[in-house]
């Protein structure tokens, strides 16, 4: 079975579809300036009443102007400007811009003159293609400059490993972890097959050979892989089939495999040209739409349950010493360490008793659970009966730190115990609820907790996602919580 988890669930493909709306918001922008630029220049001094009657334009206008955002959107694309993957500099992307822009007033003209639209001004053409070209440089330098922020914070960038350890795979590594605006983070190196080792690659980045690229790749999350060192064409082909079961981009050095890339244009990965050999399939809108829903139900959920969020603080507040809200570390997607907030449901030194109730343990594996727990205060008992305690998790949602539905958020303690297959459900943002949380949240085995969350990342739809929320609604109800 074919995953699909490692780009459906990356930011990287929110961003690509919030790109395509903004671009698209700024050449309506553009429109309504041309619309005052061209009634201005008729009119000879911008009354405000021409103004206003310009902007609004005619049903005609309109019907252009989607084939004309339509037809950018195409060819930016195809240009590579919605990539996940990112440009080399923001010179390249600039001019990329304007050449879409411009392939895009074709388009429209095209369209005009196949239509015989006499009525359309030509004037307002040129106007509307000037003022795209102005709005969108002027948008995608803001995002450049915006995406270089996350980047040097280490948020957003995609893992890679160098197949190769020589001269030219050190000096491409060194590059990348050098320029931190290429948006990349080394990982290490690979060796290939039947070459020698380079002594001035340190020996702790060289990760292994690429028999052990399925591990690599679920231990450090690989997004892609650069083929810096040449290895057979047959050996070439087989890490393509396998980088499409484990959705790893596969890149090589412009020049290597010429019978497998003849229809590959050449990019750069900083100032190194490349090829494409594999380039992952992103399902852009159905991710879009669940972050949509994730922003959308948290506010929601927020607004309406503010009221019983106060009542609930004061009543924790009031029963036991301590504070309101537990926070405790969590890795989120990607081994990524977050806080994530509950309400406090234990007495104040629970983590320190925890020591002592381990013999206890009802769960198998790495988790620990206790059905009378005697940590759990009286109001604790309610809250997890039906799952209040949790409510402070759409603050995590709304950060982007989860998910409404994912896999359960572990601490570090238990992921330091993962085997390597345990390491997929790190993979996609963790969740308020899950496929184990509806199906089997009173089994106590740990097989079973992972086979749910390996199933849900490896199955996900948007129409799962709806079927285990209105699941969730049915045992919050019935206060089926532990």
């Amino acid at each position: 079975m074919r995953s699909r988890s490692g780009h459906f669930f990356g930011p990287s493909m929110v961003a690509a579809f919030i790109m395509m709306l903004n671009d698209g918001l700024a050449i309506l922008l553009a429109f309504a300036t041309a619309l005052v630029l061209r009634a201005m220049l008729y009119e000879k001094v911008a009354k405000f009443s021409g103004i206003i009657h310009g902007i609004v334009g005619s049903p005609l206008d309109l019907l252009y102007l989607a084939w004309f955002i339509l037809a950018y959107v195409l060819v930016a694309r195809r240009y590579g400007l919605y990539s996940s993957i990112p440009l080399s500099t923001g010179a390249h992307e600039l001019r990329l811009t304007i050449q879409a822009c411009l392939n895009a007033g074709l388009l429209l003209c095209g369209g005009l003159y196949m239509t015989n639209s006499l009525s359309i001004s030509r004037a307002l053409v040129l106007l509307l293609i000037f003022s795209t070209i102005v709005a969108l440089c002027i948008r995608r330098s803001i995002w450049r400059l915006s995406r270089y922020r996350q980047f040097e914070r280490g948020l957003d960038t995609r893992n890679v490993v160098v197949l190769g350890t020589n001269h030219l795979s050190l000096a491409l590594g060194e590059h990348i972890a050098r320029d931190y605006r290429l948006g990349y983070k080394l990982r290490g190196y690979v060796t290939a097959p039947g070459c020698s080792v380079n002594h001035d690659v340190p020996e702790e980045e060289i990760l292994g050979g690429l028999d052990r690229i399925r591990q690599l790749a679920r231990l450090h999350f690989i997004d892609e892989i650069v083929i810096a060192e040449p290895c057979p064409t047959e050996q070439a082909i087989r890490l393509v089939e396998e980088a499409r079961d484990l959705d790893v981009d596969i890149r090589a050095i412009s020049g290597y495999y010429g019978e497998l890339t003849s229809q590959s244009p050449i990019e750069y990965l900083g100032l190194f040209p490349v090829v494409s050999l594999h380039r992952r399939d992103p399902r852009t809108i159905a991710l879009a739409l669940k972050r949509v829903v994730d922003i959308v139900l948290s506010m929601m959920a927020l607004t309406v349950a503010f009221p019983i969020m106060l009542v609930l603080a004061l009543w924790i507040r009031f029963e036991s010493e301590g504070p309101i809200f537990f926070v405790s570390e969590r890795i989120g997607r990607r081994g990524r360490v977050f806080p994530c907030f509950k309400f406090r449901t234990m007495v104040k030194n629970a983590e320190q008793l925890k020591k002592n109730l381990a013999a206890q343990n009802e769960r198998d594996g790495i988790l620990f659970k206790m059905v009378n727990d005697p940590r759990i205060t009286r109001v604790g008992r309610v809250l997890r009966k039906y799952s209040l305690d949790e409510l402070p998790q759409f603050f995590n949602v709304l950060r982007g730190e989860m998910s409404l539905v994912g896999p359960r958020p572990p601490i570090a303690s238990e992921v330091e115990k993962y085997e390597l297959e345990h390491f997929r459900r790190l993979e996609v943002l963790p969740g308020l609820t899950g496929l184990w949380q509806v199906q089997a949240r009173g089994d106590s085995s740990f097989a079973k907790y992972i086979a749910l969350d390996t199933a849900y990342v490896e199955n996900w739809s948007f129409w799962l996602d709806l079927k285990i929320l209105v699941r969730t609604a049915e045992v919050v109800v019935r206060g089926t919580g532990t």
